[in-house]
């Protein structure tokens, strides 16, 4: 494996190749997906091993210190072999980063092979490709937080421990000295707890990061503006806290530190500063210096890091495991953002390039991470259930002068916007009862759309043995549900997207098919009927070799208060909608998808998510809500065998072969057609005639897998295999 070393005499960096290694008892063996550069210390050591020797000497007094003891008793030869045998070998650099349990040593239950970890430690969290992390230095990763953030967890332990030792209290003012990476995650961590903080650096694009991620006021040291802020927001009083974040070899930080505390404020030391502390300014207001050792209790303690020994929680509360662990938490419930912080993202290869880019100030960063390679492993498999159906229901074929009559379960506003009016209008439909949880909304459809009857009582309706067929447009929790049991009591049903929010629903309808026969099933992916897609489709013609597509969606924000963003209850925004595009492009490629990969941004719900076809096509769907509001919403490319097919949202189509522009039709966006129409006229002519469902129940079943792929493609970072039973 790989690993970044560094040898201190001569100041060389390299990526040198080193054994795996072993995985030992108390600890797991980690493979790092990132790993974080810390822009201050390590840098700083790095800096170091430039210097000459009387450089190094005078920057290190407490190894010269070390030096003449070990010559009082060992000697000038004795002593000068050991100084330069240690400064001549290769020493390891990091001490955070996240990645995935290789392998689970003995004694060790509370993580499995294939979990997400961040690690901490100058000896265990290297960046190397693989670490064998002890257990108390390691804490597993919140699902949904992305792995370049929980990179983070060391770096922001670090921060946690030196608030905590400041003991901030709601209402209070600090001051932040320094406002490089620990600096400006002591400000969010401040911010979240309630104080009000002034930052001071000399860097303006610093101040205004800070100022960005919470800050109340920045600026640099030197000038009057930081004492002004304090002045005012103290009433002259001083701030109840100072945060030594900054490092170098001036004694400005903590001179500004006994001007502005007030009369026996806190101050903190996290950075590695001078500390001359002016002794008449620190006596007459009686400051507290405290310091604050690394990521918390058990630092340096052996029994604690390598044994594994941990502290009771009622004599310690806050450990460096239990610090760490707090510290993801924050960043998966957004109370601390990370990713205004990442200046770079270097490929692992690219290491030594970029410490020396660092060094040289070609690279101006206030955190950069290393990427690792991904590892070539079996892709994690999510299995897309059978369809049985132990015995076939009777279909009726019903008369071409008979109504199909049809119940709605539920009215809102997709059901009476939607899809009502195409079928209000429509020959040979009768719309026969509305259910309703409440009264009046039962009471508005059968008005508005001429409904036989409205209830709430759903067990009447589906005991009617007159309604052929049911609609199912509630709340996406309630479709499964409400799904099979429309089909136990033998009904022909259409359910609008999703058609389940997990796996385990998706096994109730498919029970409630086996045990019924009865296969009616529709799913409201209506983006496969729109007629100008349709039409593009018939011009593209037929296709021979592997395709590449490309689907952009341009979803949007929910407004506060929709109910799509009750992400406990009705699933994620993507598992409630994701399906109409996966279906798209699965009967646009006559085929269904074989794996699913999807990344994701952390702090939004952008997704980038690729599909793999069994041809070797491949198509990439971007689902985004942080774009343009007056940008098309779905845009969609086909490119194969020398032609292109173009979508604009539903009013534009085209196809393009080796002549260039062959076909283009267009429409006012108002005509906008996504194919609604056309599919509940599909549907009704399957009710009526008895003959097969406009999409097959296997590619309805298999879409709704690859759309539920997608969260587990998130959570372990890698391919996801759909199995399909043999």
């Amino acid at each position: 494996m790989k690993q970044v070393v560094q040898n201190y005499r001569s100041g060389e960096l390299a990526l040198l190749d080193v054994p795996v290694p072993g995985c030992k008892p108390g600890g797991v063996l980690v493979r790092t997906g990132y790993s974080l550069i810390s822009t201050g210390t390590e840098l700083m050591k790095v800096s170091e091993a430039d210097m000459s020797m009387l450089g190094k000497a005078r920057s290190r007094p407490d190894q010269v210190a070390k030096v003449v003891q070990s010559v009082a008793s060992n000697g000038v030869p004795a002593t000068y072999r050991k100084v330069m045998g240690k400064l001549d070998s290769y020493t390891p650099l990091g001490y955070s980063l996240c990645g995935v349990v290789e392998q689970v040593g003995a004694g060790i239950e509370d993580v499995a092979v294939g979990d997400l970890v961040a690690c901490a430690g100058n000896e265990h969290a290297l960046h190397a490709e693989l670490n064998w992390v002890p257990k108390n230095l390691y804490a597993p990763v919140p699902d949904g937080l992305a792995p370049r953030h929980a990179a983070f967890g060391t770096v922001g332990s670090i921060a946690l421990q030196g608030v905590r030792r400041g003991e901030p209290q709601l209402g209070e003012v600090a001051l932040v000295i320094g406002l490089g990476l620990i600096g400006q995650l002591v400000v969010q961590l401040l911010t979240a707890s309630g104080v009000r903080v002034v930052g001071a650096d000399p860097d303006p694009e610093r101040c205004e990061l800070a100022a960005g991620l919470g800050a109340v006021a920045c600026g640099d040291p030197a000038s009057a503006a930081v004492e002004t802020a304090v002045a005012e927001l103290t009433d002259g009083h001083g701030v109840d806290q100072v945060y030594l974040a900054a490092g170098g070899g001036s004694n400005q930080p903590v001179e500004l530190a006994a001007r502005l505390s007030r009369d026996r404020g806190r101050v903190v030391d996290i950075g590695k500063c001078r500390l001359d502390l002016p002794w008449n300014a620190y006596y007459e207001k009686e400051l507290d210096v405290r310091f604050s050792r690394s990521y918390g209790p058990g630092r340096y303690d052996p029994e604690y890091e390598l044994e594994g020994r941990d502290y009771p929680i009622g004599y310690v509360r806050w450990t460096e495991r239990r610090n760490l662990a707090c510290f993801l938490d924050l960043l998966a419930r957004g109370r601390v953002d990370v990713e205004p912080l990442v200046s770079h993202v270097a490929a692992f290869d690219e290491a030594v390039e970029t410490y020396q880019r660092l060094k040289d100030g070609g690279l101006k960063a206030v955190a950069v991470l290393f990427r690792y390679p991904e590892r070539a492993v079996e892709p994690e498999a999510v299995a897309v259930p059978a369809v049985r159906r132990d015995a076939a229901a009777p279909t009726r074929a019903r008369a071409v002068d008979t109504p199909v009559r049809l119940a709605f379960v539920g009215a809102g506003n997709y059901a009476t916007s939607m899809l009502l009016p195409h079928l209000a209008t429509r020959d040979g439909v009768r719309l026969s009862t509305v259910v309703t949880t409440t009264a009046l909304s039962a009471a508005n459809a059968q008005r508005k759309f001429g409904f036989a009857d409205a209830t709430t009582d759903l067990d009447s309706v589906l005991g009617d043995p007159a309604i052929d067929a049911v609609f199912v447009v509630t709340r996406h929790s309630s479709h499964a549900d409400l799904t099979a049991k429309a089909l136990l009591a033998g009904k022909s049903v259409f359910v609008e997207k999703p058609l389940a929010l997990t796996e385990e629903e998706l096994a109730v309808v498919l029970d409630a098919v086996e045990k019924s026969g009865n296969d009616r099933l529709q799913v409201g992916f209506n983006r496969r009927f729109a007629p100008l897609l349709q039409e593009a489709r018939k011009r593209f013609g037929t296709r021979t070799g592997p395709a590449s597509v490309r689907y952009l969606v341009n979803a949007g924000r929910l407004d506060h208060g929709s109910w799509y963003l009750q992400q406990g209850t009705e699933g994620s925004r993507f598992a409630g909608e994701g399906g109409h595009f996966v279906d798209t492009v699965s009967w646009l490629l006559d085929a269904d998808p074989v794996s699913v990969y999807a990344a994701a941004p952390s702090g939004n719900e952008d997704l980038q998510i690729v599909l793999r076809y069994p041809d070797g096509s491949t198509a990439t769907l971007s689902y985004v809500t942080s774009g343009a509001a007056g940008f098309p919403k779905e845009t969609l490319d086909l490119v194969a065998d020398g032609k292109v097919l173009q979508l604009d949202d539903f009013v534009r189509a085209s196809v393009y072969d080796g002549r260039g522009k062959r076909w283009v039709s267009s429409r006012l966006p108002r005509a906008r057609d996504k194919g609604q129409s056309a599919e509940l006229a599909a549907f009704v002519r399957a009710v009526r005639s008895g003959g097969p469902m406009p999409t097959p129940l296997e590619s309805l079943v298999t879409t709704t897998a690859a759309t539920l792929a997608v969260q587990a493609g998130l959570a372990g970072g890698a391919p996801v295999t759909l199995a399909r039973p043999r």
